[in-house]
Formats: structure tokens, sequence, C-alpha cells
């Protein structure tokens, strides 16, 4: 198990190298992004893995207690017999004993072993899972970085067309708003001459 979350630890390690040295002029953040998706599902199989091993430990512990309990029981039974002078009852329980306290030695080993491994594993997932964290704040900072390329590009092109053409929009606007006045104004005047003319022509006799 400790071999299995090398290999995901290494390969994490290594493929962000990989992904950020060739994807990340194309697309930096989809790139990461989908590679942080991987990172997050390998841990989420370590994480898996730990359960496994909970288990596994819980198991050992029941089987050593178990074969403990049945070897005092038997060891038990053949002092009765011996006791009682049943030869064959107490080889038979002695016999048996031997048996139960091979595997309650075997299975207090294993469950030893599965512990120390599993604090192994525990140190490891948490590393591996700073590792993920730190890369979500790596994302962060580019995801600021890209934010401001983008916005610096933006403010260099629309300087750039200002200096290649300075005031032209706002020029072409005047021009606009100048023509428009105008044929307001012009119409304004034509469609009020024939009103004027009568009221001219209205006081001129009101004079006369």
């Amino acid at each position: 198990m400790a071999n299995i979350f090398t290999r995901i630890r290494d390969s994490i390690e290594a493929d962000l190298h990989d992904v950020l040295d060739k994807k990340e002029q194309k697309n930096p953040i989809k790139s990461l992004n989908q590679y942080l998706r991987q990172a997050e599902e390998e841990t989420e199989k370590v994480r898996k893995l730990i359960d496994r091993q909970y288990k596994l430990k819980d198991e050992f512990t029941r089987e050593f207690h178990k074969a403990e309990d049945f070897a005092e029981k038997r060891l038990k039974q053949a002092n009765i017999a011996e006791k009682a002078g049943e030869e064959d009852m107490r080889a038979f329980a002695m016999k048996d004993y031997e048996e139960y306290q091979v595997r309650a030695n075997r299975m207090k080993e294993s469950r030893q072993e599965a512990v120390e491994q599993l604090e192994s594993l525990e140190q490891k997932y948490e590393e591996m899972k700073h590792r993920l964290k730190d890369m979500h704040l790596r994302r962060m900072e580019l995801m600021g970085r890209e934010n401001v390329a983008h916005a610096n590009f933006q403010i260099n092109r629309v300087l750039e067309d200002a200096s290649d053409k300075p005031f032209s929009k706002f020029a072409e606007m005047e021009r606009y708003i100048d023509d428009l006045e105008y044929k307001v104004n012009s119409y304004y005047y034509r469609s009020t001459f024939d009103s004027k003319i009568a009221k001219l022509e209205t006081e001129m006799k009101e004079e006369a």
C-alpha cells in the first residue's frame, strides 16, 4: 500500500511540472484545473485506501483477541483434564492451545505492522493534502496573473489605437452631432417659415 501511495505522489509531482511546462502557455488555467481534478481524484483514492487499512487493523485486532481467548480457554481445559487424569483430552487441549497461541502471536504482529503502516500513510496523506492545497493556491495566483495580463493587453490595445488615431472616434462623433444639429435646425426653420411670413404680413397691415 505504501508503494501505491508513493507512486501516486511521485506521479502528481512529475505531472505537475510537465503540465506547467507544456500546457501553461496555451491555456494555463484550463490545463491546471484539469490537472487539479485528477490530483483530487488520486487523493480520494488514497483516502479510501487508508479507510481500508483502518478496517484491516480492526480485523487483525478482532482475530488477535479471538485467538487469544481460545488459547486461554484451551489452556484452562488442559489443566482441568490433567487434574482429572485425562491425558488424551489434555493433549488435545494443549495442541489446540499451541495453535491458537501461534495464531494470536501472528495476528498481534500483523496488527502492529498495520498500525505502523497506517501511521505512515496518514502522515503522507496529510502531506498530499497540503500539496494539493498549495496547488489550489498556485492556481489562484496564476488566475490573478492571467487577469492582470488580459487587462494590460486590453489597456495597451486601447492606448495603441488612440496613439495611432488620436481622438479619431471623438472627432467622428462630433461631426455626426454637428450634422444632426444642422439637420434639426434646418427642418425647424423650414417648418416655421410660413407661419413667420404670415405673422409679418399681418403686422405690416396693422401698421398701414
